[in-house]
């Protein structure tokens, strides 16, 4: 399990993908209040494999499943993402679960290194590179490098650094 910071940066690259997605797709009804909150729900989801697993009807507020197990399944994740983004312009509702949706399969990717691993499909599945809470900036970067590339592509159109800066040259 990455730490708990990690989800959260990880969470706001999620929103930074997710708004940008929406943004090129159209959000339904007001386009920036769908940008907004794909980029809240996206953040907000990337912490809700494991708040989603706790029993808040309770006192106790245990535990209400095992944890990585039904709210870590990847199918159920990847699920959402596909509906929410076939309705991506057509409903209210798309852009808040498309973005929640990023942040959980972003959750997913940064526990998937660890030798507990994640129930993607039928069974738990590891990438067996580190234990838990190491390697969190490793998770961070490359979450922040596939935000960094989505986001380029839907915002500056594909133009790189060098190019863009050719953009604003005075003379």
């Amino acid at each position: 399990m990455a730490s708990s910071k990690a989800h959260h940066a990880t969470g706001f690259a999620a929103g930074v993908i997710a708004a940008a997605i929406v943004a090129r797709i159209g959000g339904g009804g007001s386009f920036h209040v769908g940008v907004l909150l794909s980029f809240v729900t996206g953040v907000i989801g990337s912490t809700a494999p494991d708040w989603l697993e706790v029993a808040w009807w309770s006192r106790a507020r245990r535990l209400w499943i095992t944890h990585r197990t039904l709210t870590h399944w990847g199918v159920g994740w990847l699920a959402l993402l596909a509906v929410s983004y076939h309705w991506l312009g057509h409903s209210l509702y798309a852009a808040p679960a498309f973005g929640f949706a990023c942040g959980g399969l972003m959750h997913l990717f940064a526990d998937w290194p660890n030798p507990l691993g994640v129930p993607w499909i039928a069974g738990r599945h590891s990438l067996n590179l580190w234990n838990s809470g190491h390697c969190d900036l490793i998770v961070v970067a490359a979450s922040w490098a596939a935000a960094w590339f989505i986001g380029q592509h839907v915002w500056l159109h594909g133009v790189h650094g060098t190019a863009l800066l050719q953009h604003f040259r005075i003379g």
